[in-house]
């Protein structure tokens, strides 16, 4: 059985988010082990300059750096990275068990992403469109995409 860490920024304010968050939580449970890591969100000014920015991202990336355990397959959400369809999503997700890579780090920055060096340093950067969604929607989006995957290995009937 698969370890998924969701490591996060910020916390969810809305309560339709948390409902749909725990939904698909309790749908994983027999596929994976997931678990919800929330860091600190910092204050992010109207207009930022590149320096506010860099640092803001920095002070994020702390407690997701400290939450990365060595060994760990990371997958950074980047809006410029790499798009997977659900079916290369579940297949990846499936090779990697078979290597021996349980454990699983998914990372979803604050409002203004993920510091450079966590991006460059994860092991997939994972995009899913090139639209820009709120992070908190991007837990959801994710944990029902992950549902989605084992459901798919298992070729069970959800994925239409």
């Amino acid at each position: 059985m698969q370890h998924v860490d969701l490591l996060t920024v910020g916390r969810i304010r809305e309560g339709y988010l948390t409902a749909g968050i725990n939904e698909y939580l309790k749908r994983l449970q027999p596929y994976a082990r997931v678990r919800i890591r929330e860091g600190p969100e910092e204050k992010v000014p109207d207009h930022p300059s590149p320096v506010q920015v860099e640092q803001i991202l920095d002070c994020e990336g702390v407690y997701i750096r400290r939450h990365l355990s060595p060994g760990i397959y990371t997958i950074a959400l980047d809006r410029e990275g790499a798009m997977l369809s659900s079916e290369d999503l579940a297949a990846r997700m499936a090779d990697l068990a078979l290597a021996g890579r349980n454990d699983l780090a998914f990372i979803i920055g604050g409002t203004l992403g993920l510091a450079r060096d966590i991006l460059a340093t994860a092991d997939l950067r994972l995009s899913f469109s090139r639209f820009t969604f709120p992070h908190q929607l991007m837990r959801l989006i994710l944990l029902e995409q992950l549902y989605r995957a084992y459901k798919i290995q298992r070729g069970e009937t959800y994925h239409r």
